[in-house]
């Protein structure tokens, strides 16, 4: 039985339209700033997993990759060899792509020697933003870019150090996503919410 939200109820992004999996979505994680290195990882896998999908293609999936990719611990996905690899290829709990599968195990190692470096990924990743989110002040979505230069910045920088599937507008769907980017409109509750402006 699919539970029904009342999408009345608060003014949202028009983009979650009324599926109640993509409304919880949108009201408890989009734009939220995140800082956990293990959920940033996730995200950026997932975020990978989406180019040429839909976000809500790979959100029904989540568990799916939760579970296939045995709670996205980098260390023990840079450790992934055929035998994993394929393993997930013949999971239909997650996209199964080749390139993207490949590029999952090639993207934690590439994390771990990022945490390494910087002592944490979240500290290497809100370097970029100076600590704080930067806050869009949309009032329609048409205003909202797909790319910009902060997302392109990032995405050199991801690829030098052995990224794949980071390319500038998956990049920018990442840093909405993990909340470095607060692109909530300004009508949406979210965007008082994480800004305090009323």
């Amino acid at each position: 039985m699919r539970m029904h939200i009342d999408v009345a109820d608060k003014p949202r992004c028009p983009w979650c339209g009324e599926l109640p999996l993509y409304v919880r979505y949108h009201d408890e994680e989009w734009g939220a700033p995140l800082h956990d290195d293990r959920a940033l990882f996730e995200l950026l896998i997932l975020e990978g997993a989406q180019a040429g999908l839909s976000w809500l293609t790979v959100l029904k999936r989540r568990e799916g990759y939760r579970t296939a990719y045995q709670g996205f611990d980098p260390a023990r996905i840079a450790a992934y060899g055929p035998a994993d690899q394929a393993r997930l290829l013949a999971d239909a709990g997650i996209i199964r792509n080749k390139a993207k599968v490949a590029a999952s195990v090639k993207n934690a190692q590439a994390f771990l020697a990022v945490q390494e470096a910087f002592g944490s990924f979240d500290a290497y990743l809100w370097g970029f933003t100076d600590g704080k989110p930067v806050i869009g002040g949309w009032d329609d979505i048409k205003q909202v870019p797909a790319v910009t230069p902060l997302a392109e910045t990032l995405s050199r920088d991801l690829k030098k150090r052995g990224f794949g599937f980071v390319g500038p507008t998956i990049v920018y769907a990442f840093l909405q996503a993990a909340g470095l980017v607060n692109d909530h409109l300004r009508g949406c509750f979210r965007f008082r919410e994480l800004t305090g402006e009323v």
